[in-house]
């Protein structure tokens, strides 16, 4: 019989490379101030806060493409063989992954806009549901290792669902106030902890 499937170890090692080509088109976009020669240094320190903005959009960026980078590998430690319908969502969440460094580049030039803060937060919020899609499937179609118990599988679901939930709820925020909308995402920080403790009985981490 011919199967139709691609092997895991084809699948993780693709993922590992949009995940780096995403990190590395997003440093290599941002904008370096060009300053002219002859500057005082006090006017270079001057124009290179000016970049502080910019930076703090990468920074933000990088580590939410880390966040799922880690998220994606813990799903797969704990799925044992893929099926067509798998590598179809995963293709679609790295697809997500991608539009990160767009969606960064949007920001950075057009961040006083509600409209881009939404596009950027609705990237992040698609991206990191299609990883509790993928783990549902995995689970449902019976992909996930076996001595998995009830609560470790449950465990792992609200693992994926933290962090776009956060993001969901800051295209709220962002009606109030867009500055503080950016910095709801840290509650994924103490979101994460609160489901740690919630299972730290169980063998999983």
């Amino acid at each position: 019989m011919i199967k139709n499937q691609l092997k895991l170890d084809h699948i993780l090692p693709f993922a590992d490379a949009i995940f780096a080509f995403s990190i590395t088109f997003m440093a290599v976009s941002i904008h370096i101030p060009e300053l002219p020669r002859n500057l005082a240094e006090a006017q270079v320190i001057d124009e290179l806060l000016k970049s502080i903005p910019e930076f703090e959009i990468y920074v933000i960026s990088f580590f939410v493409i880390g966040i799922y980078w880690i998220s994606y590998h813990q799903l797969f430690n704990h799925i044992e063989s893929s099926s067509s319908t798998l590598t179809w969502l995963t293709l679609i969440f790295l697809f997500f992954i991608t539009l990160i460094p767009f969606a960064t580049n949007l920001q950075v030039g057009f961040g006083q806009y509600q409209i881009i803060f939404i596009l950027f937060a609705l990237v992040l919020t698609i991206g990191g549901f299609l990883q509790t899609i993928v783990w549902a499937d995995a689970t449902k179609n019976k992909l996930i290792d076996e001595s998995l118990t009830h609560d470790e599988i449950h465990y792992i679901l609200l693992g994926t669902i933290v962090s776009p939930a956060i993001f969901l709820l800051s295209i709220l925020v962002s009606f109030v106030d867009i500055q503080f909308a950016y910095y709801f995402w840290i509650l994924i920080i103490p979101a994460e902890m609160i489901v740690h403790k919630r299972y730290s009985k169980l063998s999983i981490r």
